[in-house]
C-alpha cells in the first residue's frame, strides 16, 4: 500500500509546482509565446511563498489561520523564532492572492525575477528543514 503524505509534505510539493509554473509561464511570456498579465506569474509566486511558510509551520506543529496574508504568516514564524532567510521580501506578493487575480497591478518583470531567486533559495532551505525532521 502507498504511503500517505503528511500535510507539510503536500504543501512543500505544491509550492514547488507553483514555482515551476511561474517559471514556465515567465519563460513563455519572455519568448512572446503567450499574452498574459504579469499578475498571473505573481499569483503563483505568492502561492509558492504561502505554501512554503505553511509547510514550515505545520512541521513545527504551529497552528495557523486560513489566510493568504504573508505578513501574518511570517509574523508566526518570527513569534516562534523560526528564521527563513529573505522571507520578509516576499510579503508584497500577498496582494496577488486575491486582488491580483481580478485587478490590474503593475509590477516590474525584474521584481518577478528577484522573487524567483529568493523562492529558489527558500525551497532549498525548506527542503533541508523537512529532511531534518524526517
Amino acid at each position: 500500500m502507498g504511503q500517505f503524505l503528511k500535510t507539510y509534505q503536500i504543501l512543500y510539493k505544491k509550492a514547488v509546482v507553483d514555482l515551476n509554473s511561474a517559471k514556465v509561464i515567465l519563460d513563455s511570456f519572455n519568448k512572446g509565446d503567450i499574452e498574459l498579465d504579469l499578475e498571473v506569474i505573481c499569483f503563483h509566486l505568492q502561492q509558492c511563498s504561502e505554501k512554503l511558510i505553511k509547510s514550515v509551520l505545520d512541521i513545527n506543529n504551529i497552528k495557523y489561520k486560513n489566510t493568504h496574508d504573508l505578513k501574518n504568516l511570517t509574523n508566526l514564524l518570527e513569534k516562534h523564532s523560526i528564521i527563513l532567510e529573505q522571507i520578509e521580501r516576499l510579503v508584497p506578493l500577498s496582494i496577488y492572492a486575491v486582488d491580483g487575480r481580478y485587478d490590474t497591478i503593475q509590477d516590474d518583470i525584474n521584481d518577478i525575477e528577484v522573487y524567483i531567486v529568493i523562492l529558489n533559495d527558500l525551497i532549498t532551505s525548506v527542503e533541508h528543514i523537512l529532511k531534518e525532521e524526517n
